[in-house]
């Protein structure tokens, strides 16, 4: 269920709660992905009680290949299988499926594809995607889509939209005549798409919300278009969405994307883009981007700072963690993705009280601005 509380009266940000029978998730919310039934680099302890994700993300492509559906049901689904007791969402792996480019092939039945691990067959169907992320046991599962390249020319991304329209009736059918497993409920999110084609995207948000969906996902963005182009669809979408239910921009983005996309109207984001870039050795902070391998921290014996609730800020020096990536030491990696991820949703967390305290339209601006300095 999903329950608005506060609405900012110059911008379309919306302040929310979605509950589950694992937790209710405030909103607006960023999600960690954790592709393989894990978040890289970071325990599930520190994702919950130092981090405090309310949600995570796993991915119905992966872990059907791999571990697969037999041990996951086995298991008792995912959250048991992790030990996560906390929500999660499932994407249906459609993106995954478009970036295989050559190693799959689209018909009305479903998405045919080889396995990037060993190049076997495999058949996804909105029904059998149901079925996964039913074995999965999500909170929320998204369809089965197809996300369209960009550019692509608008013949090919209508037809692409009226298959992904097609695929979501059978699979809003399959969940509605099928049950949980494991004795909690669970939800379904359709995907809006149409490239960047407004009357494309306005059509495709109208159709999804009249499948009756718990809540709906802004799809096939953060693909290759301009970040202006992509605010303005998204602005477009959340138009039409329906008020009443949770919306998720989905695979986006920077600090900045989200502070830009919450003022949209949007509700809830995922990303790999912090864990990724902490792995590379940039970390996010308040002030701009720092490369945590660049010469200047090598003699900097302090903390980055230490009012900021990170291992990486309070406890150790600069110097030590330029030192742990240029000897490619794991603890490296495990303290940037800590504090990136802690970033992340330390930001939400004062989007939200910005949009309960009415001072969130003249703040965002200059935040976002922020953020995409380097220092």
């Amino acid at each position: 269920m999903f329950e608005l509380h506060h609405t900012d009266p110059h911008t379309k940000a919306r302040r929310g709660t979605l509950t589950t029978d694992h937790g209710t998730i405030d909103t607006p919310i960023f999600m960690p992905v954790g592709t393989v039934g894990s978040v890289k680099a970071v325990h599930q302890r520190a994702l919950k009680d130092e981090i405090q994700a309310q949600i995570i993300l796993g991915n119905t492509y992966h872990l059907y290949l791999r571990p697969g559906n037999e041990i996951m049901r086995e298991a008792g689904g995912l959250h048991r299988f992790m030990r996560w007791d906390l929500p999660i969402l499932t994407d249906s792996g459609g993106y995954q499926i478009f970036s295989l480019s050559g190693m799959r092939t689209l018909t009305e039945e479903g998405a045919r594809f080889q396995s990037h691990l060993d190049g076997s067959s495999h058949l996804f169907t909105p029904e059998n995607v149901v079925e996964t992320q039913r074995i999965l046991g999500s909170d929320i599962m998204m369809i089965l889509d197809e996300c369209p390249p960009y550019p692509a020319d608008r013949d090919f991304v209508e037809k692409s939209m009226h298959l992904t329209h097609r695929w979501a009736k059978r699979g809003r059918t399959a969940f509605l005549n099928t049950k949980p497993l494991y004795g909690h409920r669970q939800m379904q999110f359709g995907i809006v798409q149409g490239g960047t084609y407004p009357e494309l995207r306005k059509e495709s948000a109208e159709f999804m919300a009249s499948l009756g969906f718990e809540g709906l996902a802004i799809g096939g963005l953060s693909v290759g278009e301009p970040t202006e182009l992509m605010l303005e669809i998204t602005d477009q979408n959340t138009s039409v969405l329906p008020k009443e239910k949770p919306r998720y921009l989905m695979g986006v983005g920077t600090p900045s994307n989200l502070l830009h996309a919450v003022a949209r109207g949007v509700d809830m984001f995922d990303c790999v883009m912090p864990t990724r870039n902490a792995r590379n050795g940039t970390i996010f902070t308040g002030s701009g981007r720092i490369n945590l391998l660049n010469a200047k921290w090598k003699h900097h014996h302090k903390p980055l700072d230490e009012s900021f609730p990170s291992d990486l800020c309070a406890c150790f020096s600069m110097s030590y963690i330029h030192h742990l990536f240029k000897t490619k030491e794991l603890l490296g990696l495990e303290l940037a993705s800590k504090h990136n991820l802690t970033y992340y949703l330390r930001l939400m967390e004062e989007i939200r009280n910005r949009i309960d305290e009415g001072t969130f339209h003249g703040w965002y601006e200059s935040a976002a601005a922020e953020s995409e300095k380097k220092v």
